[in-house]
């Protein structure tokens, strides 16, 4: 009973930290042609699943990262202080900018063979990025709630299945809806603010982040009714 407790508990929980990897593999998969999407966004999520699995096995490297490394303005850094103040900055640095080019238009493409190659290889490396800094994050927590690593990894894989099979129907109503974009732009860009304080010794509940995140989108989506139910 105590198995099942804990498997359905972080499996619910690697749901939940699993939304930040599918609304920003999303948006950036976006950016490709329509037939490149699906396998860009199928390889991004099972890399995160590949990552986590390789840092589960890991752990004794993991919890090494939080052995302080240096200090600096009265603070001692970690490795994961350092991984978690890199991906929060880039996090920000990233959902700045595509909150720019949704708002400002610039969206330019290129059919230019080199060019959509090097794009490709970006994207992927901007997903492969922070698939590291999520399943850091998501390991940690994992450990952190069950001693029993056959209970963490069959939590992974089953929240990443569940992640696969509903990242097409989330990346097309994100796509559909701008303002949902927007929104979903705007908590990417919290979660890097909450990841660089954390790096840099803060604490802020992930329940408050996520709480406000569902209830703007609760809001959003009853606004959107109402403009469905006007048009009608």
């Amino acid at each position: 009973m105590e198995f099942v407790t804990a498997l359905l508990t972080l499996t619910a929980m690697e749901i939940i930290l699993g939304i930040d990897n599918i609304v920003f593999i999303a948006i950036l998969v976006a950016r490709l042609p329509i037939e490149k999407q699906n396998r860009m966004r199928s390889l991004g999520i099972s890399l995160a699943l590949i990552i986590r699995i390789a840092l589960l096995f890991s752990i004794t490297w993991i919890m090494s990262l939080k052995d302080p490394w240096f200090s600096m303005f009265e603070h001692t850094f970690s490795g994961r202080d350092i991984i978690l103040l890199l991906g929060g900055l880039f996090l920000i640095f990233k959902s700045t900018t595509e909150i720019h080019h949704k708002i400002e238009g610039d969206d330019s493409n290129s059919d230019d063979a080199a060019k959509a190659a090097g794009k490709h290889r970006y994207i992927l490396f901007q997903i492969l990025l922070l698939d590291i800094v999520f399943s850091l994050d998501s390991v940690i927590t994992a450990v952190g709630m069950a001693q029993n690593i056959s209970v963490m990894v069959i939590a992974m894989v089953v929240a990443m299945i569940v992640m696969l099979v509903s990242a097409k129907s989330i990346t097309d109503f994100v796509d559909k809806h701008p303002t949902i974009k927007i929104l979903a732009l705007s908590f990417l860009l919290l979660i890097g603010v909450m990841l660089v304080i954390e790096g840099m010794g803060g604490h802020i509940g992930k329940g408050y982040i996520y709480f406000a995140m569902f209830f703007s989108l609760l809001i959003e989506v009853l606004n959107m009714q109402y403009r469905k139910k006007r048009k009608t």
